[in-house]
């Protein structure tokens, strides 16, 4: 059940958001190594977003897992999120925060139970 949900101040009409979404839910999958029929990534363009005082191409992102994350696990994925998002939606390493969070199977619902 890894989300991701990214934020960014990035244009929708300069992105094939198709793209970023299958990019981001393969790496991930991958990474933090469960299935990617469990991963749900979100990615909104156009949000108003100001980092380091300017509103040059910025991202906010939010991971949530249970069970995955960890200090080696984030540090690959921060570096491959960040790849992508640097890649596909011009965003720069150095302005994209990435949080994350670990949380319990009963904190998170899915098919009228939890996990």
């Amino acid at each position: 059940m890894p989300t991701l949900n990214v934020q960014t101040n990035v244009p929708g009409d300069n992105v094939v958001i198709s793209d970023v979404l299958k990019d981001l839910s393969k790496v991930v999958a991958r990474v933090i190594g469960k299935p990617e029929a469990y991963v749900m990534i979100s990615v909104k363009t156009s949000i108003p977003m100001c980092f380091a005082g300017t509103e040059a191409p910025a991202a906010y992102a939010e991971l949530i897992s249970i069970g995955g994350l960890g200090p080696d696990t984030n540090k690959k994925l921060s570096a491959a999120i960040s790849e992508i998002l640097e890649t596909k939606l011009t965003v720069p390493p150095n302005r994209c925060y990435i949080k994350f969070y670990d949380v319990k199977r009963s904190d998170f619902g899915w098919n009228g139970s939890t996990f």
